[in-house]
């Protein structure tokens, strides 16, 4: 099941996403894929948790923002975490800030990933950081999502993640910079 995600799935939905970028693609190809990628995950989920063994690398929370009630990049992301060791709390798609702040302070999270896949959406990820920050909630936050990108992600004040590959390596480098600032 490795081997399946990395070796092919992976490439392929990077490839779907290039063709869209270069105008070949458009957004029913872009569905059609993802669903494509999310049946397999799920066929795949079961093996790869199987394969899983030691520590969790880091308690994530992740939560597609109110008003978005796309979660398919985020649920391939949520995959590769958990297949890379770290626990995954999911809160699902068209979250409310109140809910993300309320879990983060129930779960205690390493890092708090938001995906939006709308320009209409996005704008919740900086007054969520916000409302944590007021909260006194200091964990690191993770964004991605078709609209997102680098230089907005550094403007709120957060990591920025392009795909599910990258989340895993942002992940692992936010979560244990963490730790080592707490020793």
């Amino acid at each position: 099941p490795d081997t399946l995600v990395n070796d092919v799935m992976i490439p392929a939905i990077r490839r779907v996403g290039e063709l869209y970028e270069a105008k070949t693609y458009f957004l029913p190809q872009i569905i059609a894929s993802a669903e494509a990628m999310q049946k397999a995950f799920a066929r795949l989920e079961p093996l790869i948790k199987k394969n899983g063994a030691g520590a969790s690398k880091g308690r994530i929370l992740m939560a597609t923002v109110k008003g978005d009630i796309h979660d398919i990049g985020k649920n391939i992301v949520i995959l590769l975490l958990k297949n890379n060791g770290f626990e995954v709390i999911d809160l699902g798609k068209d979250v409310p800030h109140e809910h993300i702040i309320m879990s983060m302070q129930e779960h205690h999270p390493d890092l708090v990933g938001l995906s939006a896949l709308m320009t209409t959406t996005m704008v919740n990820m900086p007054e969520i950081i916000a409302k944590a920050r007021a909260a006194g909630l200091s964990c690191p936050f993770m964004v991605g999502g078709a609209v997102v990108t680098e230089a907005y992600a550094h403007s709120i004040g957060a990591a920025y993640a392009k795909d599910g590959v990258e989340a895993v390596k942002v992940a692992e480098t936010l979560i244990s910079g963490a730790r080592t600032a707490r020793q």
